[in-house]
Parts: C-alpha cells; structure tokens; sequence
C-alpha cells in the first residue's frame, strides 16, 4: 500500500508541474480510483520491484504523452490556420500512406478503441517532426530555429521509445526530458 501511496504521491507532483507548465486541467484520477484500478489490473500478482518500475516510468509517460499530443494540436492547428481544411495534403506522401494503412487497421476492429479522430493521432512521433520540417514556412514564426526544433524532437523520441516500449530511465534523462519540454513549451505556447 506505501508504493501505491508514493506512486499517488508523484503523480500529484506530475500533475502540479504540468498545470505550471500550462497543461488545460481535466479530471484527475483520485486515490479510490487508482486503487480500484490496482485491483483490477491484478497488481498484487504482479512482480512488486518491476512494479515500482512502472510506477516510476509511468510518471515520465504521463508528460511524455501529454507532450506528444501537445505536439500534435500545434502542427493542426498551425496547418489549419494556414491551408484550413486542405491541411493534410501538405503532410509527406509517405506519412499519409502509413496513416491511412493504420486507420484502415483500426477500422477493422470497432469492438476496439482508436487511437484519435483525427489523422495526426495515427502519425508517430517521428512524423510530428517530418512534417514540421516540410512545412517550415507554417512553422518557423513559432519555432523560429529548425535545427533547434528538429534537436529537441529528436532528443525526446529517444527517451519516448525507452519509456513507451517498457525500458526504465535513469534520472538524467528525465531530466533532459523535463527540461526539453519547458523548452518547447516557452518557445512553442
């Protein structure tokens, strides 16, 4: 019960960091819930050291996650505003392909929940980059640097596949991951 209790307890830290850093607040996912969920997920079968683990990874994929969707909404909206509807069509041929493979994929299994409305949801977070770079026109009053931009990105997807394919990372690279995002964030809005 105290790793559930410290896991609350980051959690919340997680959380007050991203409302600092700007994040629109939802809902939050109270103790009760966390332990119902706990329960459900058979956690008191699990081994309890690879536990901890996620636990503490799990913190660093919440501002990864939310990061990586703030990412996302910023190449829409910015290629929105400037070719409205016609957006998509300025995303590189080969993206578009692979997105459309997986929505085609996803539609197979409606039992199943998506990964998004939308195609930037089906993009990886490589692609974010890609069509950044493609588009820097769109993107350069925001940005202002492309090989800062590029930098940043690509410094994240490394830790976001350590994270995302269940690897553990050391404390530095969290904390390059924090300072990156605060980064991008002053820079980006």
């Amino acid at each position: 019960m105290t790793r559930l209790y410290d896991f609350v307890y980051r959690g919340m830290l997680t959380d007050e960091s991203l409302d600092k850093a700007g994040r629109k607040r939802r809902r939050s996912v109270g103790a009760e819930e966390l332990e119902n969920l706990s329960t459900a997920l058979s956690f008191d079968m699990l081994d309890q050291d690879l536990l901890s683990e996620a636990q503490r990874m799990s913190v660093v994929y919440s501002g990864v996650h939310a990061f990586e969707n703030t990412v996302r909404q910023l190449v829409k909206k910015a290629l929105t505003e400037v070719h409205k509807e016609d957006w998509w069509s300025k995303v590189p041929d080969r993206i578009q392909k692979r997105v459309k493979t997986r929505m085609d994929e996803d539609a197979k299994f409606r039992w199943h929940g998506s990964r998004g409305a939308s195609q930037i949801h089906y993009c990886d977070f490589g692609d974010l980059s890609s069509i950044i770079v493609t588009n820097w026109d769109v993107f350069e009053e925001i940005l202002s640097d492309m090989e800062w931009a590029k930098s940043i990105l690509s410094t994240l997807e490394k830790s976001r596949n350590i994270v995302m394919h269940g690897g553990v990372l050391a404390k530095e690279d969290i904390g390059r991951i924090g300072m990156n995002i605060r980064d991008w964030i002053r820079q980006a809005g």
